[in-house]
């Protein structure tokens, strides 16, 4: 799994951004932003979600909690999750095991047509 470092940079180029430029975006220093893509450093969690917001990401992907750069930045998928942790635990139960089962049946839908 690559490192918040490698993540950062990694999303930072992605946005054509110099580490100048970023670092001028967050009121830092170049040299502190090359910190934290060496993995010297780790910024703390306000500066952490200002750098995803800046680079248009989520902070569980530059932590490495998800190798999915956007997964949570289509709104349609966010309002999901939120409309299904405001269930009541019984109904979300229920829901996720119909949503599993509907993952588990497009899985083998794949593989059979392989």
């Amino acid at each position: 799994m690559d490192t918040f470092g490698k993540k950062l940079r990694e999303c930072r180029e992605t946005k054509n951004l110099s580490k100048k430029d970023l670092a001028a975006l967050l009121n830092t220093s170049y040299s502190v932003i090359g910190k934290y893509e060496r993995d010297e450093m780790i910024p703390f969690i306000e500066l952490a979600k200002n750098i995803a917001r800046i680079l248009e990401t989520t902070v569980g992907y530059i932590l490495g909690e998800t190798e999915q750069v956007n997964i949570f930045k289509d709104p349609a998928v966010l309002n999901r999750f939120n409309d299904i942790e405001k269930l009541d635990p019984e109904n979300k139960k229920h829901l996720l095991s119909v949503v599993d089962g509907f993952i588990r049946a497009l899985k083998f839908k794949n593989i059979a047509s392989l």
